[in-house]
């Protein structure tokens, strides 16, 4: 067996791109030859991985899997709209909310470890992945509901997937709901959820909204008017104050009442929300080259 040193360790790595565990675990399965393990990081896609690991991934798409009163959402990233609608990029996705499902795994590096069907784990297949697509790939975050009642799912677009956990009620209630806070995005379940932050920052917006007129009217007036507003405010903010989209006669506060359920907790992520995206003005750069601006 050949002696596996650093320095070989760093040439392959210079060389490949991968990451110092692949480089050292590639010379020591190829007994140290440099170039047959760069050829087995390349045809694994480790070589071309690493490489682009620093390029940022906004775009991307939500993965689903549910069964047994658990569901869980991934999300999964892509540099460009165009890979994350990719056949290879979707299915890709599929199969690491299939795996996050059948491991349990509560968190990205746990789940990096578990197996996809194929026989990779999710992090081989996502080396892979990009060898394939040539953008950067990212497994990004998950977010679970373990032992639901009632548990509601809906992915709109790929790109906005929701978990609610409901007490009571139907699985089409339950559906209904998640539909709901997808197309409306409430900040909170309840009014009362609200922190109290928030509400003492409402209540100065409305204090300085408000006209001579009314400022001239008794103290507990005002207040009426002040509590007024931000009540509204926070029905319209919380799930259980607005008005439910498959039926706009009534709140979704009513629609629960109807079948005599409660929302437990509920989930809604959108892919890339919080990631800072590099806006490029191509029309700029390419004048700039030119020396025209």
């Amino acid at each position: 067996m050949a002696e596996i040193t650093a320095s070989l360790v760093k040439e392959l790595r210079e060389r490949s791109g991968a990451g110092m565990m692949e480089c050292k675990k590639a010379l020591t399965e190829f007994n140290g030859d440099i170039d047959a393990a760069m050829e087995h990081l390349r045809k694994t896609g480790l070589a071309k991985a690493d490489k682009k690991a620093d390029r940022v991934a906004a775009e991307g798409r939500m993965g689903l899997a549910s069964g047994n009163g658990n569901a869980v959402l991934v999300e999964i990233n892509s540099e460009t709209d165009f890979v994350a609608k990719d056949e290879n990029f979707v299915k890709y996705v599929e199969a690491v909310a299939a795996a996050a499902l059948a491991s349990g795994a509560d968190n990205v590096e746990a789940l990096k470890s578990a197996k996809l069907a194929s026989g990779e784990t999710v992090e081989e297949g996502r080396a892979a992945l990009i060898a394939k697509v040539g953008e950067n790939v990212q497994v990004r975050r998950l977010s679970w509901i373990k032992s639901g009642a009632n548990v509601g799912t809906y992915v709109h677009g790929g790109r906005i997937g929701v978990l609610v956990n409901l007490e009571g009620g139907s699985p089409e209630l339950a559906k209904g709901v998640a539909m709901h806070i997808a197309a409306m995005n409430p900040q909170y379940l309840t009014p009362a959820d609200a922190p109290a932050d928030f509400i003492a920052k409402e209540k100065e917006i409305a204090l300085a909204q408000m006209s001579e007129k009314d400022k001239a009217k008794p103290a507990e007036i005002q207040e009426k008017m002040i509590s007024g507003k931000i009540n509204k405010t926070l029905a319209e903010l919380s799930l259980t104050g607005q008005a439910y989209v498959l039926d706009t006669n009534m709140t979704v506060e009513a629609a629960l009442a109807k079948e005599g359920a409660k929302v437990l907790s509920f989930e809604r992520l959108v892919v890339g929300e919080g990631i800072e995206k590099v806006v490029e003005d191509y029309a700029a750069e390419v004048m700039k080259q030119a020396g025209l601006a």
